[in-house]
């Protein structure tokens, strides 16, 4: 063997070593970057005989977590209620808000440019359990525990599932529930064959408003099977991204993304069947631009909430909170390198408003 060989074989020699020395540190380290870390889940409310549908915000230096509490799952008259933490361990009731006669329901938090929380929610009428019609509420506060009485807002019959401001304009998909509601749709649904992007059997629509409380069209969305809960938030790169949940055809969530004026878009099925869609967009590193984080339902053998990894064109559950039955439909908010995630869940008996923290890794 001639010397250049010798020193060859060497070499080899040492880096084969030095990878095999490293390789665990190596591992671990891909690891702990790319598996999510649940680093606590704890019960903050239960008072109510009924507690779900949370959202969850950082403003003024506080968590702001809103939910309905009921009587059950749906009917009766819900209320909203509006909790607050200095540090998300110790938290109290700021405000209730009810509307006689009216089942509030799945609330949700923004924040408007005039710096005042804003809540976007439901606002049904049941004889018991049967759903007369419903309509979108919308109501304002400078402090978080005052509030401004709730306001209808669009048309009968649509709901307005979530507001994301941008630019100074406020944003949000609606869908008409009166059409999901009625024997005849919901037998339609079951009928409805899995469908490419095209002309939906019925349409989410897209508006904008200038105060949240008047809104104006900005277009028709087609997504087939019966779409509904939509979450809408903004890419670092200016594009909208909306997350849909379906009910008809074969059930799998669709995600789609437009640049504005946002009017043409591109959409994508999952492959995953998802209830109570949001997530929310990192900010941009050298690591991770925009990197994507969703929470959701998930089906399967049983219901449970989990954590999802995101793109523009698919989820990808990969850790499961302590949940089960009635579950889902968090609120996430980006605070001291954690994810904060505001969720309801049955599986301890109770609904039952929980929050869990995880660390995600940059």
């Amino acid at each position: 063997m001639s010397l250049p060989e010798t020193r060859l074989v060497s070499l080899l020699r040492a880096i084969t070593l030095t990878a095999i020395f490293l390789a665990p540190y190596i591992a671990v380290g891909f690891s702990r970057a790319a598996t999510p870390e649940l680093v606590s889940v704890t019960k903050i409310w239960d008072a109510g005989n009924h507690n779900a549908f949370t959202d969850l915000i950082r403003w003024h230096d506080r968590f702001w977590c809103t939910f309905r509490e009921g009587d059950d799952h749906v009917g009766g008259d819900g209320a909203l209620r509006v909790l607050t933490s200095t540090d998300g361990q110790t938290w109290e009731s700021a405000a209730l808000l009810t509307e006689k006669g009216i089942d509030l329901r799945d609330p949700k938090l923004c924040v408007t440019p005039d710096d005042r929380l804003m809540i976007t929610a439901g606002g049904s009428v049941y004889d018991g359990k049967t759903l007369l019609g419903r309509r979108p509420r919308v109501a304002f506060s400078s402090d978080g525990r005052t509030w401004t009485p709730t306001q209808k807002v669009l048309q009968e019959g649509e709901w307005l599932w979530r507001t994301t401001w941008h630019g100074g304009v406020c944003y949000g998909a609606a869908y008409d529930a009166s059409k999901r509601s009625t024997p005849a749709a919901k037998e339609a649904a079951k009928l409805t064959k899995p469908a490419e992007p095209g002309p939906a059997d019925w349409k989410l629509k897209l508006y904008k408003s200038a105060d949240g409380i008047n809104y104006e069209l900005v277009q028709h969305l087609d997504v087939p099977g019966h779409p509904n809960e939509t979450t809408l938030r903004f890419l670092p790169d200016g594009r909208m991204l909306a997350m849909v949940r379906r009910e008809g055809g074969n059930t799998m969530g669709w995600l789609g993304t437009a640049a504005a004026p946002f009017k043409d878009w591109t959409w994508h099925e999952t492959g995953y069947r998802f209830g109570g869609p949001n997530f929310i967009v990192l900010p941009n590193s050298s690591k991770t631009p925009g990197k994507l984080w969703a929470v959701v339902r998930t089906y399967g053998t049983k219901r449970g909430t989990a954590l999802a990894e995101m793109d523009e064109r698919s989820i990808k559950p990969i850790l499961e909170f302590p949940s089960g039955g009635d579950t889902s439909y968090a609120g996430i908010v980006d605070h001291d390198g954690l994810l904060w995630i505001s969720y309801y869940s049955s599986h301890e008996g109770k609904t039952s408003i929980y929050l869990a923290k995880v660390r995600v890794g940059s």
